[in-house]
């Protein structure tokens, strides 16, 4: 077992003044990672990253329990990729039920703690809050690049 430690600062000076923080967060008993850096295609959905409560219902999949920690980085220049997080809100390993997407611009970096019980979406549209009664599961991460191929990074973290 390993620790993973996790390190973010940010730095400005405003008007002669040091500015930002640093934020370190430390994982313990870390016993599995999952790095991949994928080439996502213009036009091209590429699954990142899959998670599964049995890990055997899909070829390569993540535990779901035991993900503590997940980054995607878009290595890219100047290009943008999406980001679409598939919810799976039935809790039985099935196909995603819902989605939502982000964008992820140009070497900027997306973080996540566990994808067990950890996101929703107000589905259909509907913007009252008070619709998302529970927080689902993370089925997988789909990345689309609209204007050019761009590699993105995915660094997955599991402890047993």
């Amino acid at each position: 077992m390993a620790d993973l430690t996790v390190t973010i600062t940010e730095a400005v000076t405003l008007n002669g003044a040091s500015r930002g923080s640093t934020n370190t967060l430390t994982v313990s008993g870390v016993d599995d990672v999952y790095h991949r850096i994928v080439t996502v295609p213009s036009g091209v959905d590429t699954t990142l990253a899959s998670f599964k409560s049995t890990v055997g219902v899909a070829d390569s999949a993540l535990d779901l329990g035991n993900v503590k920690y997940i980054r995607v980085t878009n290595l890219d220049s100047s290009n943008p990729v999406n980001l679409n997080l598939q919810i799976e809100d039935d809790n039985d390993d099935s196909a995603a039920d819902e989605n939502v997407t982000i964008l992820l611009e140009a070497k900027k970096s997306f973080l996540m703690g566990t994808p067990d019980a950890a996101i929703a979406s107000s589905g259909q549209g509907d913007t009252d809050a008070a619709v998302i009664s529970s927080l689902e599961d993370l089925e997988s991460i789909i990345a689309d690049s609209l204007s050019a191929a761009v590699q993105c990074e995915i660094f997955v973290a599991s402890v047993v």
